[in-house]
């Protein structure tokens, strides 16, 4: 295939998936802006910690089967699945909120954590035949696809809760319904459009087939393991996203403590949207520092992001303004250990297990979010909010020393 082909299949990539991300972001958002609202009022704060981090342990399972279909027959057929399993657990959510069935409700959220990792892995098909100076770039471009769907989707919740209400379903469940038909459409067109597949492209163009013995895991570990550049890509995933989970999902709660039931939905709709205009909105500027200035200095500087985003909100109190500033300071920490550390990743391993190092990636970060998710809620509880915030902050010390190390030179492209 000719380097104009090549060309011109990413630049219809990157339109189609920044499509996608639109919607897939509405859907997702729509549905965590109420998720722990309506874990909450289940079965109390503690439940609401662990009924999120739920899916966020979806998200990070699912990651395994949609890994070994993207190996075997691409990435559009990955990322559909992901969508489809995630439109299931929305309804699979709202039966569960009607049957008032706990259980149930951590399934549907496990189930629902696969339109997340539909959206999150979408990340990845932006870099499969990007040029080496452009990977960053690429990258954050499909993160900031988002931004459109994810910022609006929490301020439409309480409209959505409202226009399914005469069907008889229970407060806070009407949006899993609305995010459920979103997943829905993304599936639909990327099943369609995305054709020619840019990982089979990649492929080709490396003269690379895919083998069995490489779909797995372990090949992939064992080439992060050989490589430094890799293993700090990986951390940075995880640890920036452990401490932006652990925060973000109780914030909702404790706006519920100050807040009526009848303004809770708008105030954390406001909250959470500045928070993932944080986590997106500036992504192409964080992809272009991280082209520019380098993957590592991208990392400390999300780091850093993060220290201070959980300073600011765990002095906030009920002062919601200023827990506002920290959720949004948290989110664009998030983006820069994100969008640096994938691209770090992405470029550090051989083609023929990049899929399988990525998918890796994101097993450990799911994770990570979901141990600090199943965590917080009873940390809130026992101590407090600020608690939370200074152990999040903590958390951050191992990737600060990962991050001083040097890092050896690798080839590009490998």
């Amino acid at each position: 295939m000719t380097v104009l082909d090549v060309t011109s299949v990413q630049r219809r990539t990157l339109r189609l998936l920044f499509v996608t991300q639109v919607v897939g972001g509405m859907g997702v958002s729509i549905g965590l802006s109420v998720g722990a609202l309506l874990a909450a009022r289940l079965g109390g704060a503690g439940i609401s910690g662990l009924v999120m981090s739920a899916g966020v342990v979806g998200t990070a399972l699912l990651a395994v089967p949609i890994t070994r279909l993207t190996n075997a027959r691409g990435r559009r057929w990955g990322l559909t699945a992901g969508y489809v399993i995630g439109g299931l657990g929305g309804v699979v959510v709202v039966v569960a909120a009607t049957l008032d069935a706990t259980p149930l409700l951590f399934l549907g959220m496990m189930l629902f954590g696969g339109g997340n990792t539909a959206n999150l892995q979408a990340r990845y098909a932006a870099v499969d035949l990007a040029e080496p100076a452009r990977r960053g770039r690429h990258l954050s471009l499909i993160v900031w696809g988002t931004t459109i769907g994810a910022v609006a989707a929490p301020n439409l919740a309480p409209l959505a809760d409202r226009a399914v209400r005469f069907t008889g379903v229970p407060v806070l469940s009407g949006p899993f319904l609305f995010s459920g038909l979103a997943f829905a459409c993304a599936a639909v067109v990327l099943a369609l459009l995305l054709r020619p597949d840019p990982l089979l492209t990649a492929r080709r163009a490396a003269a690379v087939e895919p083998a069995p013995h490489r779909a797995g895991f372990r090949p992939a570990l064992r080439a992060v393991a050989e490589r430094p550049a890799a293993r700090l890509g990986i951390a940075a995933v995880a640890v920036g996203h452990l401490v932006m989970v652990a925060v973000m999902v109780m914030t909702p709660v404790r706006l519920g403590e100050s807040h009526s039931d009848a303004d809770v939905l708008r105030v954390v709709g406001i909250v959470l949207s500045l928070h993932i205009a944080g986590m997106t909105a500036l992504a192409p500027l964080v992809g272009w520092l991280t082209d520019r200035v380098g993957r590592r200095a991208v990392v400390l500087g999300g780091i850093g992001l993060l220290v201070v985003a959980c300073a600011t909100a765990g002095t906030a109190g009920h002062d919601t303004p200023w827990l506002a500033v920290g959720l949004t300071l948290l989110g664009l920490g998030w983006s820069c250990t994100m969008v640096a550390g994938s691209t770090l990743l992405s470029e550090s391993v051989p083609v023929e297990v990049r899929p399988s190092a990525q998918g890796l990636s994101d097993l450990v970060m799911g994770l990570a979010g979901a141990s600090a998710g199943a965590v917080s809620g009873f940390v809130v509880e026992a101590s407090g909010y600020a608690t939370l915030t200074v152990l999040a902050a903590i958390a951050t010390v191992p990737l600060v020393a990962l991050a001083l190390r040097p890092v050896p030179a690798f080839p590009r492209g490998v």
